[in-house]
């Protein structure tokens, strides 16, 4: 069989849904790591080379994997990087970067999985690889109107998060973001005090009612912006770079987008 590794366990789950048992699938970041900063071994270095197919996020997003990549890329590996074919947006209106989170949109993810597809039939050819791919993105449009009716009560839709990873679901589900603690796509960014204190007045003024955290990302910094913001804001934990382990109710990305539209809903309600 087809060996495809993927970096992320979200892209992960994307393949796994439209290889199934037709090909054997690697994922190189574990459950609950931060794909910005993890590192892989020489084993997994090594599988990079071996794979027929490569499938990462791109746009910067896999920091720790990046040299990895671009080297077994010059020797001939075959590397599809999802996330700018996928119609990216920009990280800001003040900012000219690419934002990498693409797999926030269902909408993009369906389409996503049919590239991949598309990818595997150019190396194999005798597998339905199509099929598969339609009926999950068939299950992503569906968990998409899910999305939608979960957060219509919502009148109030402004939002701050960690670090700025929301964007294609504010385009989607027409939410505005205020801020992020972190303003980069990356979680190694270091904000300033000038930056932290610039956010703290655009919360209050705004009067946002949550800041969202990433299960995957460190919230140090969001519980001192907490700490400064007057009127009353709350953590709200919520599934980014990272599906959830076990019984986390997040093990797969229908799954996740649902879980963090519920957990959404019940804190800004």
């Amino acid at each position: 069989p087809l060996l495809v590794v993927a970096t992320t366990t979200i892209l992960g789950d994307v393949i796994a849904n439209v290889v199934g048992d037709q090909a054997r699938l690697e994922v190189l970041v574990p459950i609950g790591v931060d794909p910005h900063e993890y590192k892989i071994s020489s084993r997994q270095a090594a599988m990079i080379q071996e794979a027929d197919l490569v499938v990462a996020n791109g746009l910067g997003f896999e920091e720790g994997l990046a040299d990895v990549l671009a080297a077994a890329e010059r020797d001939g590996a075959n590397i599809v990087e999802l996330a700018e074919l996928l119609d990216p947006i920009l990280l800001g209106q003040d900012d000219d970067a690419l934002d990498p989170h693409v797999w926030m949109d269902p909408l993009r993810m369906a389409r996503g999985a049919k590239l991949i597809a598309g990818e595997l039939d150019a190396l194999d050819d005798r597998v339905d690889w199509a099929a598969a791919a339609d009926s999950y993105s068939s299950r992503l449009l569906d968990v998409d109107e899910k999305i939608v009716d979960v957060l219509a009560g919502i009148v109030y839709r402004k939002l701050v998060s960690n670090h700025a990873v929301f964007g294609y679901f504010a385009d989607r589900y027409d939410f505005e973001i205020v801020g992020s603690v972190i303003p980069s796509t990356t979680t190694l960014a270091e904000p300033s005090s000038a930056d932290l204190a610039r956010l703290v007045d655009k919360i209050e003024e705004a009067g946002a009612q949550v800041i969202l955290v990433g299960t995957s990302a460190p919230g140090v910094l969001a519980e001192a912006v907490v700490a400064e913001v007057e009127g009353s804001i709350e953590l709200v934990e919520v599934y980014t770079g990272s599906l959830g382990g076990q019984a986390s109710g997040a093990q797969t990305l229908i799954d996740m987008l649902l879980a963090n539209a519920e957990r959404i809903a019940e804190a800004m309600s």
